[in-house]
Formats: C-alpha cells, structure tokens, sequence
C-alpha cells in the first residue's frame, strides 16, 4: 500500500518571514504515486488536493510529491526524507488511519502537525475533518420525513475508519430521534462490489426496507447495480442516498441523492490552519469540522403505501 506525501515550501511575507529557504510543510494521503507523479487518484482526495494546490497559489507555496511505503500491516515502513528537511516547516496527513505513521510523524518531525479527514486519538495534532455525525443525520432525517420507516445502512462497520463510524452513528441517532425502533445493517466495506452483495443480503433478509443510506457513493453504486439485478426501480421500489458527492453521484442512472461534502474546502482550510499552527505553536489543539449538505437528484421518494 502507498499513501502520497504532499510537501509544500511556503515562502513567508511579511513581519514574520523567518529565516532564508524555511516554509510551510504538508503530507497526505491523496493517492498511488510513482516516481512523484500520481497514477491513481482517489475520487475524495483528488479534490482536496485540488483544494490544496489552490490555497498554495493563494499564499505563494510550492507543491511536491512523495511516498509513504507501509507494510501490510499498514505500519510504515520508509518515511519520505522530505519530512526531516529543514525547508519543511510543517506537515499535513491527508485521508489515513494509521496510527504508527502518525505517532512516527510526531516523533520524527518537530515541526506543525494538521490532519486532514485523519483520525489520532488523543493526540495533540490540528485537523480538519467532515461533520460525519450530523451529516448522516440530516440523509436518513431526510429519508424519514419522505415517509420512509424501514432504513437500511450499507458500507459501515463497528471497527471501520471513524468516519465511517460517525456516519453509522449519525444514521442510528436519526432513527432514535424519529423514535424508530427497528435499525437494517448490513456491515461491508467502502466498495463498490461490497455495497453490491450487501444489499442484495439485507434485502433477501428483510424485504420491508423501502430506503438505503449508504456510507460513500462507491457504495451507492453497488447498491443501485443491486436493486437492479433485483428486478427493483430506484426510486420507486428503493430509495437511496449516499455520502460524498463524488463526480461520479451526477453519472449514476438514476443520478444519486447525497451528502455533498466540500473537499477543495478541507485542503484549503488545512493550509491555512497549518500556517496558523506555524505562527502559533502555544494554541490549543484546533478541530475544524466541515459539514455536509443534502444534494437533492432522482435516487429518492415517498415509498409506495
């Protein structure tokens, strides 16, 4: 497995330019990378790297690429050397869960930390993260108030990433404020084939839910490619809403319902709170949170009576 290492050279301006050749840092997980151009580029985190490069041009920062290598226990097995450059004032994890890498980072680099949709528990790093939790809630609310009652959830897991588990969280926290007692989860992972046979399993076991909210819009598609070999109309049969609004939401047939989750904002907010951090190292730890709006297209109606 590969994570992509963005770095960026800041050049100060100003009354608080430092030393000659110093600047601001960032690294993230973005995409694959091979010989520092990116081959494969995940549909979220291309847009926050847009996001980034963006703000960098704002603020006059140089962007590079480079690897993070772990091994399959996704620990990390070589650290890219830019991270102990002395032109690197800071650094930036975009998009991973991985403890090591991150507490390696923090031993490792005396400098800034901001994580970007990155989860360290109890650490002391920045980050800029989605409002999973109430994003979740306003999808299903949404479901609910069309007069949905059995909702299904596709794509979570107890253990998965903690995105994912706010969304699942937010998902049953709607369910209790509407007082529906009766939850459909079908665990699975953030693909496509997974949301696929999910559906397919949680339908053939509960034939009653009328609606699903799945965890990504990779998901969604496997569970629109499943309610069709089910011989089941979206929406008419099943409605369904996803979490993202990746370019593909608006390629979908039907085009899908989602969350829509501003991914240029959280790389751009990212630098910025890394250039604060910079500026003022004594702040408390800073978590920004994102939130996500309903983006309203064909996947969902009132169920049938």
């Amino acid at each position: 497995m590969l994570a992509a290492a963005v770095a960026l050279g800041y050049q100060h301006q100003g009354r608080a330019a430092p030393q000659s050749g110093h600047g601001l840092a960032v690294v993230g997980a973005i995409g694959k990378v091979d010989n520092g151009e990116v081959m494969t580029v995940n549909p979220f985190y291309s847009h926050v790297l847009a996001g980034i490069e963006r703000e960098c041009q704002r603020v006059g920062a140089s962007l590079m690429l480079a690897n993070i290598e772990v091994d399959t226990m996704n620990r990390p097995a070589v650290m890219p050397p830019m991270l102990t450059d002395r032109q690197v004032d800071g650094v930036l994890v975009v998009g991973t869960f991985l403890r090591d890498t991150i507490k390696l980072i923090g031993r490792q680099v005396d400098k800034p930390v901001v994580l970007i949709d990155a989860y360290a528990p109890g650490s002391r790093f920045d980050s800029v993260l989605t409002d999973n939790i109430n994003g979740a809630f306003t999808a299903v609310d949404y479901l609910i108030k069309q007069g949905h009652r059995h909702i299904g959830l596709i794509g979570s897991a107890p253990d998965g990433y903690p995105s994912i588990r706010e969304r699942r969280k937010g998902y049953l926290r709607a369910l209790k404020h509407h007082r529906i007692a009766q939850s459909y989860i079908e665990d699975g992972l953030l693909n496509r084939g997974t949301g696929y046979h999910a559906t397919i399993a949680l339908l053939r076991r509960s034939p009653e839910v009328t609606a699903i909210f799945a965890c990504n819009d990779e998901v969604s598609l496997g569970v629109l490619n499943a309610a069709r070999d089910m011989g089941l109309s979206v929406p008419r049969d099943l409605s369904v809403v996803g979490f993202d609004d990746i370019d593909l939401a608006q390629k979908f047939s039907p085009q899908l319902t989602t969350m829509r989750v501003d991914k240029m904002l959280l790389g751009m907010l990212a630098v910025r709170q890394l250039k604060e951090r910079y500026e003022n190292p004594a702040y408390p730890p800073l978590t920004t949170l994102v939130g996500a709006q309903l983006v309203e297209r064909d996947t969902v109606c009132p169920p049938r009576k």
